[in-house]
């Protein structure tokens, strides 16, 4: 009874509780929304507002496009800093908003005294979305031939509403101008996570004055070529990881060489693909279907990124080998699914194409690796179809100046490896670049890395910050049966 009266008081107070109210940020108005994200997280109440601004933003007479802005107003709202923080999302191709649930806890210490604002980048999430409804098919590799009759079927969905050349960084950044303008901030502080990590270094060198500080999460140099490198990353993570079982005892004598497993599997599966009866994870649905050595490396390249998921693999290897295929398809139809949901393919060719394509070529040292060089031959047929927009003569020179910035890779980034924090950090005096052991993929969130965030915006040293908390992170243990690792 005294439950009952608790929920029905509970009930009482949240039925008259206020509602949220539209708000006022500077110029812009925005309404309350919630956040939430496809690949899940909890979903943040927040405010949203849409800018329109020039698609092409030398002929500001000509079409506009609707930027979807979202904010997340921090705890102390009356007493908030000036400053406040833009998270800039990865890809390229994520929507910001869309995304930011994922990565909230993170900006826990942030949003106590900041707000966090929120851009889709144009051409993703409600910026103009440059989206193309026919997936890619991830279980094949297609030919060139293939790849261009695809982007040729994309190209001609967006263009109805778009014009690809228009949706690259340079663009980016000038969006993020007219919003801090917009908001009334003199300067704001950047978190890019990835490919956010390009856009934020670009903003933060052609606005020097209107840039407070960076936190660059899986950093890209601007010297990267994306797509040039993945082959080889990929396998020195696997190297790191698969180490893992090597030096666990049980792994080895359960599980075998995880290198070995993977090898026969990809040769198995090249000659003679098996018919795999398996649960769709999506739908939960029974489903048949031959698995293919596209499966496998969709799996494992995705996988790499949160060592927690890869610390199945070597299992699963296993498993297949025993011709016990069907956890290996579903897992591999999970994450490209997922993978598809979240990355808008059309905004994603219009800032490769036009600032990476070029330099994209296919590289012999890589034909024995797991990815060889089907990802650039792919990329390079599709870049011949898009349409390309401009990059600055200035694009690939590393980032200089005395910006306060922190920088934080994972030990064993399958994309981002810390090499790449390093090379940036060496230009920057005022940097310090932070590797976590064992971790992988964006990793801001990761152990006391939210309180190390929230000391670093407030004191702008990065070289100051005790960073001994990191220490503590442990290694993901290899699964050594499908109830988890052994204690």
């Amino acid at each position: 009874m005294r439950h009952r009266r608790l929920l029905t008081l509970l009930l009482i107070a949240a039925a008259g509780a206020p509602a949220a109210q539209a708000r006022t940020l500077g110029s812009l108005d925005f309404k309350p929304c919630s956040l939430s994200s496809p690949l899940g997280g909890t979903p943040v109440e927040a405010q949203c507002a849409t800018l329109q601004v020039p698609e092409n933003p030398a002929a500001p007479n000509g079409r506009k496009i609707g930027l979807r802005i979202g904010w997340v107003p921090a705890e102390r709202d009356d007493a908030a800093e000036p400053d406040p923080v833009f998270m800039i999302a990865g890809g390229p191709g994520q929507s910001a908003l869309d995304s930011y649930g994922q990565v909230a806890p993170a900006f826990a210490e942030i949003n106590k005294k900041r707000h966090v604002l929120l851009v889709d980048q144009r051409g993703t999430g409600g910026s103009n979305k440059l989206a193309c409804k026919e997936a890619m098919d991830e279980s094949t590799t297609p030919t060139a031939q293939a790849a261009s009759a695809y982007t040729r079927r994309c190209l001609a969905e967006v263009s109805h509403h778009a014009d690809p050349r228009y949706y690259t960084t340079g663009e980016a950044i000038g969006d993020l101008e007219t919003v801090r303008k917009a908001i009334g901030a003199a300067r704001i502080n950047l978190v890019g996570i990835s490919y956010g990590t390009r856009v934020a270094q670009q903003y933060a060198a052609t606005y020097p004055d209107s840039t407070r500080s960076l936190v660059l999460d899986g950093v890209a140099p601007n010297s990267l070529v994306l797509g040039a490198d993945f082959a080889r990353n990929l396998e020195n993570a696997l190297d790191l990881q698969f180490a893992r079982c090597a030096k666990t005892p049980d792994c080895t004598r359960k599980l075998g060489d995880p290198r070995q497993k993977l090898a026969a599997l990809m040769q198995k599966l090249k000659t003679d693909p098996p018919l795999v009866r398996y649960r769709d994870p999506r739908s939960g649905q029974q489903a048949e279907e031959r698995l293919t050595a596209g499966h496998v490396v969709a799996l494992v390249r995705m996988s790499a990124y949160l060592p927690m998921m890869s610390s199945i693999l070597p299992l699963q290897f296993e498993e297949a080998a025993q011709g016990r295929y069907d956890s290996l398809m579903a897992a591999s139809k999970m994450i490209t699914g997922e993978l598809s949901d979240s990355i808008t393919m059309g905004m994603q060719l219009s800032v490769i194409c036009a600032e990476d394509g070029d330099e994209l070529r296919p590289d012999p040292a890589d034909a024995d690796t797991l990815l060889g060089n089907d990802f650039a031959e792919f990329l390079s047929a599709q870049c011949k179809v898009w349409p390309k927009g401009t990059r600055a003569a200035s694009f690939r020179k590393p980032l200089t100046g005395q910006v306060p910035a922190l920088l934080v890779s994972g030990e064993f980034d399958p994309v981002t490896p810390p090499r790449y924090g390093d090379a940036v950090a060496k230009t920057l005096p005022n940097a310090r670049h932070l590797v976590l052991r064992g971790q992988g993929h964006n990793v801001i969130g990761v152990g006391c890395m939210p309180r190390l965030l929230g000391s670093f915006l407030d004191t702008t040293n990065a070289k100051a910050l005790d960073a001994q908390c990191l220490a503590r992170l442990p290694y993901t243990p290899p699964f050594t049966g499908f109830y988890g690792w052994d204690p």
